[in-house]
């Protein structure tokens, strides 16, 4: 556990010189989607008997914590590409897995900043939550799935021209077809094919129904969940393994 831990701890120290501008960051995208989508478009709306502004809550909680889980790999690739902090990794004594863990733990905590600053926005707003003790489980899923998603993004990647065409062709797609905004059900045929591919359309399913106590097949989308995290978690660390080759 000591590779997790070095890991860990050095991007933790880079996340706390820089914490005020990531917490702005975190603060600034959801309060123009509240803005735009709760109090604008969807003021006088409701959605399976919620009203909108409840419903987006959770949709605006998957989505940002997914931008900065995600989001590491950005910084993955800058200290791969600059600073070759990860060659430092590889040549430490410590095992692929360790290094796998520690940047995917970075990237849980990442996201539970934005979760945070969404929660507060929800609670300024006056939204009807109904948070459940389900909601901290299926966040920290949520964060490991797309935290590995972004290692394994920026360990395939071998420029920052390819890590925006992922961005533009698989992660924005993604947000915008995954019930955040609007429920999958009310979709074309086409974007609801889309959407259930999405692994972010469970756990967006998931976090809506530990946030408001929407109706939600729990077993089928925590094991998609659990099962996409374990699978990536093995891509991830051999993909490392065939980077250090």
């Amino acid at each position: 556990m000591n590779g997790v831990k070095g890991v860990l701890y050095r991007e933790t120290r880079v996340l706390r010189s820089r914490f005020w501008k990531v917490l702005a960051s975190s603060a600034v995208s959801p309060f123009l989607f509240l803005l735009a989508f709760g109090y604008g478009i969807g003021r006088f709306a409701s959605v399976d008997g919620v009203d909108y502004l409840t419903f987006l809550i959770p949709g605006l909680v998957a989505m940002s914590s997914l931008n900065q889980s995600y989001g590491i790999s950005g910084e993955i690739n800058i200290s791969r590409f600059y600073f070759k902090v990860f060659d430092e990794y590889l040549l430490a004594p410590v095992s692929r897995w360790e290094i796998v863990a520690g940047e995917m733990l970075y990237g849980v905590i990442k996201g539970l900043i934005p979760a945070a600053v969404i929660l507060v926005y929800a609670l300024i707003a006056g939204a009807g939550l109904k948070i459940s003790l389900l909601f901290v489980p299926v966040l920290f899923v949520h964060l490991i799935v797309f935290s590995l998603l972004g290692i394994i993004v920026a360990l395939v990647v071998k420029n920052h021209g390819d890590q925006m065409a992922v961005n533009t062709f698989v992660i924005t797609p993604m947000i915008f077809l995954s019930g955040t905004f609007y429920p999958v059900d009310k979709m074309p045929l086409t974007a609801k094919i889309i959407a259930h591919i999405s692994p972010l359309t469970y756990s967006t399913q998931l976090i809506r129904c530990s946030l408001i106590g929407t109706g939600c097949d729990l077993l089928l989308n925590l094991g998609v969940m659990l099962g996409a995290a374990a699978v990536l978690f093995v891509i991830a660390g051999r993909i490392l393994k065939g980077v250090e080759s």
